[in-house]
Parts: C-alpha cells; structure tokens; sequence
C-alpha cells in the first residue's frame, strides 16, 4: 500500500518574516503583494483579527493602529531560500520527495508501516523548527489526496495531535465521522464552482464526495474529480512527481510602481522581463520557438483611458540567446506602443517550448559556430549571475536604476542571501 505524507509551513511568508524579528513573536504580522498592494499572507495573529486575504492594504490602516499589525512587502529572495532549507530538512526523512509548491512537499513513506507513523511525522515538523526555526504540520494517507486532507486536519486540530494528522491510524468509523464534519470544499481540487455543483446534488461533505459513484462523477463532472473520488477511497491515483515536468510556457510580468509613459522606459522593462525568462528557460535547457508581449492600463481607473495590447510572434529559429528574444520583445513593444497612455503593467512570454538541439534545420542552412558560441555566452552570463547576484552582467539594454520598479517599501532585509543585508554588530 502506498503511503504518503505531506509537509506543510504554517503562514509561510508571515513565518519567515517573524523568524528574524523575535519582537513579532505574538505581533499580528501581514504580507503584501507587489508594490504593497494587497495583503496575501496572515499570521495566526491577524487571522484572528479576521483580516481577509486579498484586502487593499490603504483599507487597513485603522485597524492597523488599533491592533498593531505590521507589513511587509513580498521578500521573495528570502522566502525562496528558507524554502529550499526546509526541503533540505525533509529529504532526511524521504529518499522521495516532491515539491510542490514554495511552502508544501509530499513524501514517500512506501515501506515504513512498521514505525509510528505518527511519531514520525512529529520528529519531521520538530526537526524543521529546529533546523529552519519555521512551523509546519504533517498529514499523512494512502494517497496523495488524503494526505492533504490529513494536512488539513492537523492544522485544524480535527485530528491527531501536536500537528500531525495519520489517517492510517483511525478506524472506518472513525473516519466516517471525521469526513462527515469537513466540507466537500475542502478538498484539493475541489474549487468554488465545482463546490457549488456538488451541493446542488446533495454532496456537502468529505463523505458525501468519497462515497458517490466514481463513473457518474466523471460523467457529470471530469476524470480529475473521478479521480479525487478514488483517491479520498484509498486508491492511490496521483504518484510522487519527483522531477518536475519542463514548462511549456515561460512568463514574467510585472506592475509598476509608478505610471510609465515613454517608451524607452517601457523597452527598459520589457528588456528586464524577458531577460529574466530567458534565463529560466535555459534553467531547463529549452529553447522557445515564439514569444509575446503584452502591455496595460490600470483597469481600476476607468476614468483614464484604457489600452490593452498584445501580439505574438514567430521566431525565425528556436533559441534561448537573450540576445535575441530581447531584440524581438522590444520590436514587438516598439509596435505595441501608443504614446498618450500611463502604462501599469508589461510582460511577455515564451512559448512552444523544445528541447535545446533537437529543431530540424533547413538543407540550405551551412555548419556554423555562432550557436555554439551563443551557448557558451549564455552559460557564462547566468553562471556570473548566480554567483554574483542577478544583475552583475546584463545587456546594455537593461538600465541599472528603473524608475518603473515595483514599490517594496516594507520589504526586510535579505538575510540568508545578501552579504549587505547581514546585520552588523560593532564591538568597543
């Protein structure tokens, strides 16, 4: 029988942002989304005070002063370096591990049914906050499906103790009551939509979703929700993806933090994002064969004019040679652009991916060196970057200062990647 479970960091972006300011241990403490807008991470502390996700920050501030909740802005470099710590913990416990997102990772537990498993998962959430000094919670079942769902029962306090949730553990009675209390909502994958659906038939809970017929769910519904049916069922559906697939489309796109209305400005950014994608899609050795850009207005002030382009194109031969891909977003901006408008946001986005050397070449095409020169340009430029810090070589099409940058005025310091931001103690 398979076995899995599943790590989860408790308020992940509000627990790294406590982690290095022991004065917050019990402060009410928020996350902001780019240029400081919207809150997009709570801690404990400012659930409680029933602050919503995705509520404007501006909308806060009274309730800020009253309960003294403090801001950060998105530490992204932070929270992507704790994050790959905590995987390092977790690989201790797992030869097989899948990460799923920034703050979850699924494990294997195929072969330790003879241990406690409860215990187990109790030694893998102490040995994070020892280690990475962040909380998390284990849920652990016989398929990927319930192990989330397990997740969710120790972060609920539905089940288990001291944040770990082993459905294994209870019996079929127990369990039917335990299912019978969650709504069907509160499945992974279950959406609004497909929520509200469920609730027309009659299915409103955990239980009423596990025990309904497989076949008239994928008629009525999909595979997918056939499938979580299985799975809630015990059936292992959805196996470990250790390695994570190649993406076949690679986008960045940014707000600005202030209204951009020239041109060049605009190239600027444009020139900065797809530099950016194009590193990524080296990362996973492919090559893009067609990109797109697109510009916009705010759409949140009807009053100004609004202008909202996009447009595709075909590149002449896959590549990953920034040089190029920078060369055609910035003409392909150039022909975007209308002057007049104040421009919030730009990005672009590679398509139809391949693996790098596998394009069929014309019969006239003649053996050349420049690919094989552009290669070894490229390697060297990102192996610059990742050892001096994004930035240190750049095309000159890239300016060093951008006006148009998002704001992260609240952002705190790097300190786990940033000589500069490590705090500094002077001794008399």
């Amino acid at each position: 029988m398979a076995i899995f479970g599943l790590f989860d960091n408790n308020n992940f972006y509000a627990s790294c942002e406590k982690l290095f300011a022991p004065r917050l241990k019990d402060r009410p403490v928020v996350v902001l989304s780019n240029n400081d807008g919207c809150v997009v991470a709570r801690s404990a502390e400012a659930k409680a005070l029933g602050i919503p996700m995705g509520e404007p920050w501006f909308k806060l501030q009274e309730q800020a002063r009253q309960h003294g909740i403090v801001a950060f802005s998105s530490n992204y470099e932070l929270y992507a370096d704790l994050s790959d710590r905590v995987v390092q913990v977790l690989r201790q416990f797992s030869p097989n591990l899948e990460v799923y997102s920034i703050d979850e990772s699924f494990l294997s537990l195929d072969g330790f049914g003879h241990i406690d498993l409860e215990e187990y998962g109790r030694q893998i959430r102490e040995r994070v906050l020892q280690w990475v000094g962040l909380p998390g919670c284990v849920g652990i079942g016989p398929s990927k499906t319930l192990a989330k769902l397990a997740n969710h029962c120790a972060k609920k306090s539905l089940a288990g103790s001291d944040g770990v949730c082993n459905l294994l553990a209870l019996s079929a009675g127990e369990l039917d009551e335990l299912f019978g209390r969650i709504e069907v909502g509160e499945v992974w994958g279950v959406g609004r939509k497909i929520d509200a659906r469920l609730r027309e038939m009659g299915i409103a809970s955990v239980r009423d979703l596990r025990d309904a017929d497989p076949a008239m769910i994928r008629t009525r519904f999909s595979v997918v929700l056939e499938r979580t049916v299985r799975e809630l069922n015990g059936v292992s559906c959805l196996s470990l993806e250790e390695v994570a697939p190649d993406k076949q489309q690679i986008m960045c796109s940014r707000s600005f933090g202030e209204p951009v209305y020239e041109l060049d400005d605009l190239l600027d950014a444009v020139a900065t994002y797809m530099s950016r994608a194009a590193e990524k899609l080296r990362g996973q050795q492919g090559e893009a064969t067609a990109l797109m850009v697109f510009l916009q207005t705010n759409p949140f002030k009807p009053d100004e004019p609004q202008y909202h382009p996009s447009m595709t194109v075909p590149l002449p031969d896959p590549t990953a040679d920034t040089r190029v891909l920078v060369q055609w977003a910035q003409r392909v901006a150039t022909r975007l652009y209308r002057r007049g408008y104040a421009y919030k946001k730009a990005g672009v986005m590679l398509s139809c991916i391949q693996p790098a050397g596998v394009s069929q070449g014309s019969l006239f095409d003649s053996p050349s060196s420049t690919d094989a020169k552009a290669g070894t340009l490229m390697a060297l430029m990102d192996g610059i970057n990742q050892k001096w810090g994004r930035g240190a070589i750049r095309l000159a099409a890239e300016r060093r200062h951008h006006p148009w940058q998002m704001r992260r005025d609240r952002m705190s310091p790097r300190y786990t990647t940033s000589w500069a931001d490590l705090p500094s103690v002077l001794a008399k």
